[in-house]
């Protein structure tokens, strides 16, 4: 069989997307390796500012499961996570990556002061920040601003969906319109922007999936993420999953949508990741999703057999 070639352009292996792995060599001129921490931060919907409970997804730490203890330093979180990578990978940048909860939501100084530590981490390549589009307030933007003049800033805006009904199940807290305004505020800065998309949220269909691409892409972020949802211990998903009120999505449908999601998405945006990570001593469902790199090759393989890339239905 004749191989088909790889109209992507970002791209020198078989990959159809703009991949992580690849941004960073060319940009940083090593693959590099993001290094979560956990600062200790709250979320508003969380501390009963805009709600209770976090989202139906949200572990109680937060999304941070892989950071080191919030009671070490910022240094000594990276110092123990640089460790792991090094058993892994040999000559690897860092990228600092603030991860538990709302991590632009508390004290400016202290965060000031956190982002500055990350920042002049030894082999650091750049920094990145998990946070809300409702919680960047005026002085945030200023301090992100000032850090992206000294370095390269990601700020990740988990938007999820693009739906007010969908966002009101799990629970989100903040409307689309806000995520927009927030979305907008933080364009006006020097960081780059990533956006979360999360599929197979509660009541969506295929189309509802794709209509939040088609939101994304026009909004032209710098990266995008994207994963499954799946069911971890102590969340109100899990609940709902044992109650039989969610059917997740299994892994061909998954492959499937996010393959089209990415036709969709600018050709020039990084995707910082298609799969999703719980700890997988706590994962309860979808199974599939254990096998990270078989999901990564069956999306290869769907968009290579149907003639997609990233891209290819912008406008």
């Amino acid at each position: 069989m004749k191989k088909l070639q790889n109209p992507y352009p970002y791209s020198d292996t078989n990959k159809r997307y703009y991949t992580f792995e690849y941004f960073t060599r060319k940009t940083y001129g090593k693959k590099c390796a993001k290094l979560p921490l956990d600062i200790g931060c709250s979320c508003p919907n969380i501390d009963g500012t805009k709600g209770r409970g976090g989202c139906i997804y949200c572990s109680p730490r937060g999304a941070g499961d892989f950071a080191a203890s919030s009671a070490l330093s910022v240094t000594k979180q990276l110092d123990t996570a640089a460790e792991m990578i090094k058993n892994k990978w040999a000559d690897t940048g860092y990228i600092p990556y603030f991860q538990a909860h709302t991590n632009t939501y508390g004290d400016a100084a202290y965060l000031k002061q956190k982002y500055k530590e990350a920042a002049s981490y030894p082999g650091a390549a750049a920094v990145s920040i998990a946070t809300r589009a409702d919680a960047l307030t005026g002085p945030i933007l200023e301090i992100l601003s000032a850090l992206a003049e000294k370095t390269d800033v990601f700020v990740e805006l988990g938007l999820q969906t693009c739906s007010d009904e969908t966002a009101a199940l799990i629970n989100r807290c903040m409307t689309t319109e806000e995520f927009i305004k927030g979305y907008e505020a933080l364009s006006k800065t020097g960081v780059k922007r990533c956006i979360h998309i999360i599929n197979g949220l509660p009541g969506e269909d295929e189309k509802q999936m794709l209509d939040t691409a088609r939101f994304t892409a026009d909004l032209l972020p710098d990266m995008v993420k994207i994963h499954m949802l799946y069911i971890v211990p102590d969340t109100k998903a899990a609940q709902m999953y044992y109650n039989g009120e969610l059917r997740l999505l299994d892994r061909d449908e998954y492959v499937s949508i996010t393959a089209k999601q990415l036709t969709y998405l600018p050709p020039q945006t990084v995707i910082g990741r298609l799969t999703g990570d719980a700890p997988l001593s706590e994962l309860i469902a979808p199974d599939w999703t254990r096998k990270k790199v078989s999901v990564l090759n069956e999306i290869d393989k769907y968009m290579a057999n149907n003639d997609l890339w990233q891209g290819k239905e912008f406008r």
